[in-house]
């Protein structure tokens, strides 16, 4: 995607040309595309701006269709979150270069369940003594807030499947999750504290029919992927934008301040996943001990495979 721009003077006897490379920044679907564009835009264009290279927004219905964007190189650049971000590593051609930032200083972010205010549920040990009674909201299955932790500590700690607990299971990003919520239209469902914070500005009447039943761990704050075959001087200049972006500009920090109350962006790399890696092996392990189906045999064999991918983490 490079286009060439050149410019010949008037004579015709020499000529000037850039190079400008196409950048497609694609979004991880948490909310409606209309409203991550609105937060956006505006990073956007500066980053056009500051770089010299034309970027666009990239969207997708799901988290799947990101990761399958970079993998074939309809993507170059990404805002994942850490579960999304691990699959696009490893399986289209990402690398981890910026994390985000808090204003307020804090190192992540929060996963919750969450149910109608007039829920007669108030923590984990209500809903799962009636999930056959409920309907439940999922996440993205790429979403770690949405999906990887709760999957893991929720379900896989309490050795149950999701799918198998509630009378009815559907997946959907954390807007729509929340507003089902309030709406009574799902009678539990998973979501993060940075989403609640926007339904809270965005929609304040229906965040007061929101009750809050679980908490997670705190989950480290989202990373950037860019493609590791971009050309380096492209790699540079992006890297060099996000790293001084919001330090100094005033407006520049209420552009990232809208975008999810952040400060900014500062350096990262993979390693960042790890704790995201482990906590996906676990959640697998939990299940294959849990199957039922499986012989004694594969059993043992899964487990071990597990076990040994465990141990290179230490």
């Amino acid at each position: 995607m490079i286009k060439k721009l050149c410019a010949t003077l008037a004579l015709g006897l020499s000529m000037t040309c850039a190079l400008a490379q196409d950048i497609n920044f694609g979004f991880i679907s948490t909310e409606a595309s209309a409203n991550l564009k609105q937060d956006w835009q505006p990073l956007i264009d500066d980053m056009s701006r500051q770089t010299g290279l034309k970027v666009t927004a990239f969207f997708a219905s799901d988290y799947a269709g990101i990761i399958e964007g970079m993998r074939f190189n309809k993507v170059q650049i990404g805002w994942f979150g850490n579960k999304s971000a691990m699959e696009a590593v490893d399986r289209a051609s990402g690398e981890v270069f910026a994390q985000m930032v808090n204003a307020d200083g804090t190192q992540g972010y929060y996963s919750h369940l969450i149910v109608n205010r007039d829920s007669p549920i108030n923590n984990v040990d209500d809903m799962l003594k009636n999930g056959k009674n409920l309907s439940f909201g999922n996440g993205d299955p790429n979403s770690t807030s949405g999906f990887l932790v709760p999957g893991y500590y929720v379900f896989a700690k309490n050795h149950v499947d999701a799918k198998s607990l509630f009378k009815v299971t559907r997946s959907a990003n954390h807007e729509a999750n929340a507003l089902a919520v309030a709406n009574k239209q799902v009678d539990i469902a998973t979501n993060n504290s940075e989403n609640l914070e926007k339904i809270k500005e965005r929609f304040p009447e229906k965040f007061k029919d929101i009750k809050i039943v679980w908490t997670s761990p705190l989950i480290a704050l989202d990373p950037l992927v860019m493609r590791k075959d971009m050309p380096e001087a492209t790699k540079a200049k992006i890297r060099n934008f996000f790293y001084n972006y919001a330090k100094t500009d005033a407006r520049e920090k209420e552009i990232v301040m809208k975008i999810s109350k952040l400060s900014g962006f500062k350096e990262s790399n993979d390693q960042q996943l790890l704790p995201i890696r482990q906590l996906d092996l676990f959640a697998q392990r939990n299940k294959v001990e849990a199957d039922t189906v499986l012989s004694e045999g594969d059993k043992k064999t899964r487990l071990a495979d597990i076990d040994k991918k465990l141990s290179a983490f230490n």
